[in-house]
Formats: C-alpha cells, structure tokens, sequence
C-alpha cells in the first residue's frame, strides 16, 4: 500500500489481495486490540463477510511505535515480519524495581543512585548488553509455561521458573541521562525483552530498574516516520471506501 503523508491520500489498494500496513500503536493498546480494530474498518469500509489481518510482532500494552500489520495475503509474510531486527528507544528508570520490570505494577523495592553516571552506564552497555547474551524473561510475560502464559500465573501469585534465552543485541547507545532516567537505543534480534535488558542493566550498576516507556521506532527496513495512527487510517480510509 502507498500512503502519501503529505495529500493524506491511499493508492494502490487491494485489501484482500494483501497490503502491509505501517501502524503508529498507541499506549493502552494491545497488538491484537490493533489488528481487530483495523479488521472491523476494512470490513465495514469494503463490505467484506471476513478478511484476514494480522500483525508482524508483538508490542505490550504500555509500548508505543512501529506496529506492522498485514492484510489477505500479506498474513503470509507475518512470520518474516516477525523475525525482523527491531530498533527501540527505551526510557529507564534507575533506583527502583518493579514486579513486571515496566510500570505496568507498583514500585516493589529502592535503590541508592548516587554512584550512577553517564560514564557507567556507557560502560555497562559496551561490556554487558551488546553481542549475544542470555536474558531471563519477565515474569509478567506472554511466555507459555506448562500451557499458560506468564503473566495468568504471576497475577495469580503462583510461582515460575523462567528459563534464560538467547538473543542479540547489535547496538545499545545511551541517548540522554537526566534525573535518574536514561533514554538507550537498543537495536536487537527477535524475541528480546527490553524490559528484562532495563531489570539487568540496573543490577550490573548494583543498583535497580525499570522499564519507564518503550517506543519500537524500526523493524527491518521500515520505519515509524512512515507509519500512522489507526485514527489517520480511518480517515484516509474513507477516501477510498468505493474502490477498497
């Protein structure tokens, strides 16, 4: 599909044929609150009885940014999508943890920050998140254990063993350090948490840390400067609803 950002006009479409859509995810969202959102839009657009959409790796809830959706026969590229190297910018808070590694649940513990610097954190990076590394997942994840996802089990305060996976991080820059919360760059391999990377990168600096806010900015060569929010679709959406 081509999107002209600039005339706020769609050409080239063919829903049913396959298109890939460069969705914008809002917070809040769920991927899947995404997919069937977009699904209800083109079916009511095009007065389709059903078309397959899907989406080309999963976003939390509370992260926002590039969201790749697939319609028709574009579902079939879905497992390709999802295995592209994704660029993320990650907002972490230093001197506190919390359960899910996000601000998804309370603060649970404290830590001192004073010896926290720039410099360290640089370092830490270099030396400890960047190459291939093993990283624990989180808890509150969509990791099946024994048929059950994750997070079911630890809202229920039912005890998981979480088995280390190994994944790649290819570039980890720190982007700003102010008031106890730095901004990373990470650019990584399918599968990778950011928020376990933000849970160990406050324990190497033997202090701890959360996820504060996630935005997917790249997967594989697409970008989120070209992407859209499901309200922009909506709109460009009626301008073709005669030819979708």
């Amino acid at each position: 599909m081509i999107i002209d950002k600039d005339t706020k006009t769609i050409t080239n479409i063919s829903f049913l044929e396959g298109q890939l859509l460069l969705i914008h995810k809002e917070k809040a969202w769920t991927s899947f609150d995404v997919v069937n959102k977009i699904r209800y839009m083109i079916r009511k657009a095009g007065n389709y009885k059903k078309i397959k959409v899907g989406h080309g790796g999963t976003l939390d809830p509370l992260a926002t940014g590039l969201l790749l959706v697939g319609t028709g026969k574009e579902t079939k590229k879905l497992q390709e999508y999802q295995n592209h190297i994704k660029e993320y910018l990650a907002d972490i808070a230093f001197g506190a943890e919390t359960p899910s590694y996000d601000a998804e649940t309370e603060i649970s513990a404290h830590y001192q920050t004073a010896h926290i610097t720039r410099e360290a954190i640089t370092d830490s990076l270099a030396s400890n998140f960047t190459g291939t590394i093993q990283q624990i997942p989180p808890q509150y994840s969509a990791k099946n254990i024994d048929g059950v996802r994750a997070y079911k089990s630890a809202r229920e305060g039912k005890e998981i063993t979480m088995n280390p996976v190994s994944v790649t991080v290819y570039e980890s820059e720190l982007i700003s350090f102010i008031n106890n919360t730095a901004r990373v760059r990470f650019v990584c391999s399918k599968g990778t948490y950011i928020r376990s990377l933000a849970y160990d990168l406050g324990k190497s600096l033997q202090s701890g840390a959360y996820l504060l806010d996630l935005q997917r900015t790249k997967s594989g060569g697409f970008s989120i400067d070209n992407s859209i929010t499901i309200s922009e679709f909506d709109t460009l959406l009626q301008t073709i609803q005669t030819t979708v």
